[in-house]
């Protein structure tokens, strides 16, 4: 039951991990667009930085419930 549990729990991590990543390439295409203001680049870019960081977090924690499985 648990290895069910840490299953889930994986496919969910790698779900938000594909979600960020995808928030993460949208945030550098706005950051990299010289036809937007300063401002939203800026925002865009560190909106990205986060991103990433959040991905990288999502797949840690999705490793660490495919070694339980």
């Amino acid at each position: 039951m648990d290895s069910i549990k840490q299953g889930a729990n994986y496919v969910s991590e790698q779900v938000q991990k594909a979600t960020a990543g995808t928030s993460k390439e949208a945030n550098k295409e706005v950051a990299k667009d010289s036809n937007a203001n300063v401002g939203t680049r800026l925002g865009a870019a560190k909106d990205a930085v986060s991103d990433k960081a959040k991905e990288s977090g999502h797949d840690a924690k999705a490793e660490g419930h495919k070694q339980q499985i």
